[in-house]
């Protein structure tokens, strides 16, 4: 009777992890950077994500609560996003306002691709503890065959790009501040009922 030999294993080979305990002193300094700016990303993304539930306040004419509803009721940012387009194409009047609104969207929209990638990916760490590459969580077609997600290489020019979002989204958050104020006084002077003229 022969023994039995098991298939070989189709999964990855399991870290080293006393290696990369070793390691670790080592290259925490940049381990720091990279965990520090996925941070910051999240965090000041999702700040801005928050304002639009004011602007969600002010084109629905109701309360920070009804808003903040319906902002959850939606449960995607490209859904709450389309809802503010759509009724701000409805309401505003002023054609600046309403371009400079887009705009700020469009650059929200920029910054979300971003986002996305870094919280829908496994990170791999090498074999010094270096943070050294991502790969995104979704099936992609290509050439006609589906293929695992697009590896990224977190390198320099990556970390440039995630703090070159960092300060956009920083400016991002400055102007729509600035718009909430000017986008209430539009919306409330159009609210305001006309007076006939005296006979």
């Amino acid at each position: 009777m022969s023994d039995d030999v098991p298939p070989p294993s189709r999964l990855p080979p399991p870290p080293d992890f006393d290696a990369l305990t070793a390691a670790a002193p080592s290259t925490a300094d940049r381990r720091t950077e990279v965990l520090a700016l996925i941070g910051h990303l999240v965090f000041s993304w999702s700040n801005n994500e928050s304002l639009f539930i004011y602007v969600l306040m002010l084109l629905l004419e109701t309360d920070e609560v009804s808003a903040a509803i319906v902002f959850a009721t939606l449960n995607t940012t490209r859904a709450r996003l389309d809802l503010v387009q759509r009724l701000a194409k409805a309401k505003l009047r002023d054609p600046a306002l309403a371009r400079e609104l887009d705009a700020l969207v469009a650059r929200f929209s920029k910054q979300t691709k971003l986002r996305n990638d870094l919280n829908h990916c496994m990170y791999t760490v090498d074999e010094e503890g270096v943070i050294a590459r991502t790969q995104l969580m979704k099936l992609e077609e290509r050439g006609g065959r589906l293929s695992f997600g697009r590896v990224r290489a977190m390198d320099r020019a990556r970390l440039d790009e995630m703090a070159e979002a960092v300060r956009e989204h920083g400016a991002l958050n400055r102007d729509l501040w600035a718009l909430l104020p000017r986008l209430e006084a539009h919306l409330a002077a159009r609210a305001t009922p006309r007076r006939s003229p005296p006979a």
